[in-house]
């Protein structure tokens, strides 16, 4: 085992430096998502480590991707709020009252307006505006989560607004009827892009078009939770 590998298992570090020279072992050797939950413990220890110089850099603009139910939304939110960027909710563009869709002139017209802006964080899938948001972002956060974990989010967020009559854009509300027993089913839209998306959004990365961006896949809401407090605020965007 090298000295830094003897540094990391053998004795705790002593100073800055050593630290330092710890994270980057476990980061060779254990791999990125290992070293999060280390610089996750470190942080709630108190050590002063600057441990955000490992976890991925974010830009000013950041278009928040994933599967219904991984928590886009939540995770958008708290990212526009450590950014001090606005928040940009795909659905509340895309849906006026009682559930009818906007034109998509008029959709993908708001959707330019909200991405010529200097900053911002953007949540949502659609691929007939994105377009015009990933040639703006200079950032994607993915949440790539086992489905599993996903659709017992999605059920249980699912069941919670339909059962407390949870407004959501423009008056809208999700109906128990709807929501499980129609072919209009978020739960069964969920069952049926799950896989197509996991596929799509690698190949959607790859192209030219698109290559500027940095990609900061996330793969559980524990990653998610400790990166997202590793950043530092407005000073975290690049």
């Amino acid at each position: 085992m090298s000295a830094e590998g003897d540094l990391g298992y053998r004795r705790r570090p002593d100073n800055a430096a050593e630290w330092l020279r710890w994270y980057a072992s476990l980061e060779r050797n254990c791999g990125r998502g290992f070293l999060y939950a280390a610089a996750a413990f470190c942080r709630r220890r108190g050590r002063g480590i600057p441990v955000t110089r490992w976890l991925p850099r974010v830009g000013a603009r950041v278009s928040v991707v994933g599967t219904c139910g991984s928590g886009k939304t939540t995770l958008a939110r708290a990212l526009a709020d450590r950014l001090s960027a606005p928040f940009v909710e795909l659905d509340a563009l895309s849906w006026g009252p009682r559930w009818t869709p906007v034109p998509d002139p008029a959709f993908r017209e708001a959707v330019a307006r909200a991405a010529d802006g200097a900053r911002w964080v953007i949540d949502g899938n659609y691929s007939k505006c994105r377009d015009l948001i990933w040639s703006r972002a200079d950032t994607v956060v993915w949440l790539d989560y086992r489905f599993p974990r996903v659709f017992a989010r999605l059920l249980r967020r699912t069941l919670v607004r339909s059962l407390r009559g949870d407004v959501l854009w423009n008056g809208n509300r999700e109906r128990l009827l709807t929501s499980f027993l129609s072919r209009d089913s978020i739960l069964l839209w969920a069952i049926r892009t799950y896989a197509r998306r996991r596929r799509e959004i690698p190949r959607l990365l790859a192209r030219p078009e698109f290559r500027h961006l940095t990609t900061i896949r996330l793969r559980s809401p524990r990653e998610a939770s400790v990166w997202l407090n590793g950043l530092a605020g407005p000073g975290a965007a690049a």
